[in-house]
């Protein structure tokens, strides 16, 4: 929605909102655009009566806005909806998709098809640190958007990717997600099939051939798909396939082999498989579009990744820590592997607060357990939001979930409190120490509150 409201600004619009807890990098960026945010919601905010209201997809009936635009018979429209007849319709677009991933794979793409001259418009669920924005509204016929699979509004249940009118879609990954709106994996694939629909007999669907659950999908439409289907991965099956992964020097090392011939040498500062794949996944999209190999391989070697993935918030003492969106327990496992990498002689301590409606709820119990083994110390605080987490059928049970990763040998706490948690931190960490720390929302300013802490605190 902060995007958006940049975006729309950007044409010359005057764009106003409302929102409740406003947490960076979205209230600075805001802030930074002199774009009015009013906290709360009242009906007075829409006086006089603006040419159209946005409905962010996180706003249910009752909220005073809604009734008094419903009231007052104003114009509304959701996110998608703008976004489909403002910026999209008549260019072409290139959805970026799948469970994981998309944020980093729109970012790369958009940085990438820059490079290579297509000057693309772009929206991307976080701040893209080449470009220092989470959008980009230029005059060429490409847009990059990241397609997500979660509902668009109250009014309209359907996953917001459906709105965006894909001329390339990358369908980068397939798990269960987001329980509180998909009831089992088989409601996800049906989403993500009406997705793949969408692409035109010119256009092209590129598909992550390491995720057993995106074959189905794609095999499971055999002679109903009209378009060319690019695969990537490290399966020795893949068209796209990347070999020789090496990290050094804090740079990963790949080459690509497309169809079994040697497609080139790449490398990227970012870290661990997942984030190949993702790199895999832009670069065959730039292919698509006509970007030349040489600007491919200069973006990817100049891309500067995304705010909150693997972002070093600071180093105090020594103690290195890094804030990530990671809340899915296949995310969490990937960001913990990939740190395990990157500093593997120091001890990764892992902070996580299940905050979204998917890892509030016990649906992922036992996986949880697994993604935390790459650390050495973990520390997990309360369910954001336990009373939804039970409406939808079950919490996760933070108490069990200690208890099992305590059993792998490694020290591991159920704190509540981030107050708590940093005066935890600071009486246990030490020099070389990594903290990791994963919540997809603003975990009560921990980052800033523990960086503070560490500098205050005589070390040993």
């Amino acid at each position: 929605m902060a995007s958006l409201a940049g975006m729309l600004q950007a044409r010359g619009h005057r764009v106003t909102g409302s929102d409740e807890n406003v947490y960076p990098p979205m209230s600075t960026m805001l802030e930074g655009l002199g774009i009015g945010l009013m906290q709360g919601y009242n009906a007075a905010h829409l006086e006089p009566a603006p040419d159209c209201v946005v409905v962010g997809n996180a706003i249910p009936r009752g909220n005073p806005e809604v009734e008094h635009t419903l009231s007052r018979r104003l114009l509304y429209r959701s996110l998608p909806e703008v976004l489909k007849e403002e910026f999209i319709r008549g260019r072409r677009s290139l959805v970026v998709a799948g469970t994981h991933g998309k944020t980093t794979t729109t970012s790369l793409a958009a940085w990438i098809i820059d490079q290579g001259g297509l000057n693309p418009s772009f929206m991307v669920g976080g701040v893209v640190q080449n470009f220092g924005a989470s959008f980009h509204v230029t005059g060429s016929d490409y847009f990059i958007i990241e397609g997500d699979e979660y509902d668009t509004a109250y009014f309209d249940k359907g996953p917001k990717f459906m709105h965006y009118l894909p001329e390339l879609a990358i369908v980068n990954n397939l798990e269960f997600d987001h329980a509180d709106i998909y009831h089992d994996l088989d409601a996800v694939k049906v989403a993500f099939r009406r997705l793949i629909n969408l692409v035109p007999d010119n256009g092209r669907l590129i598909c992550g051939w390491d995720s057993p659950h995106v074959r189905e999908v794609v095999e499971s439409m055999e002679g109903k798909l009209f378009t060319q289907v690019e695969t990537f991965g490290t399966s020795q099956d893949a068209g796209w396939q990347a070999r020789d992964i090496d990290y050094a020097e804090g740079r990963t090392r790949f080459r690509v082999f497309r169809e079994g011939l040697d497609w080139g040498e790449f490398q990227t500062p970012l870290i661990g498989d997942f984030n190949v794949r993702n790199c895999l996944a832009a670069i065959i999209a730039a292919d698509a579009w006509g970007v030349e190999r040489q600007a491919i391989a200069a973006g990817l070697a100049t891309f500067q990744s995304v705010r909150r993935r693997c972002e070093v918030r600071g180093e105090v003492k020594g103690v290195t820590v890094i804030d990530d969106f990671a809340h899915h327990p296949t995310a969490v496992r990937e960001t913990l592997t990939a740190l395990r990498v990157k500093y593997a002689d120091r001890r990764i301590v892992a902070v996580f607060e299940p905050r979204s409606r998917t890892s509030c709820h016990a649906t992922f119990q036992d996986q949880y357990v697994k993604a935390f083994m790459p650390a050495d110390y973990v520390i997990i605080s309360r369910v954001f939001d336990s009373q939804r987490a039970a409406e939808m059928g079950g919490v996760l049970d933070t108490a069990k979930l200690i208890g099992d990763i305590a059993a792998q040998n490694k020290p591991a706490f159920a704190i509540t409190d981030v107050d708590e948690i940093v005066r935890s931190l600071t009486s246990e960490l030490s020099s070389g120490d990594v903290v990791a720390i994963m919540s997809n929302g603003a975990f009560g300013g921990i980052h800033e509150k523990l960086l503070a802490a560490l500098k205050a605190t005589p070390f040993h």
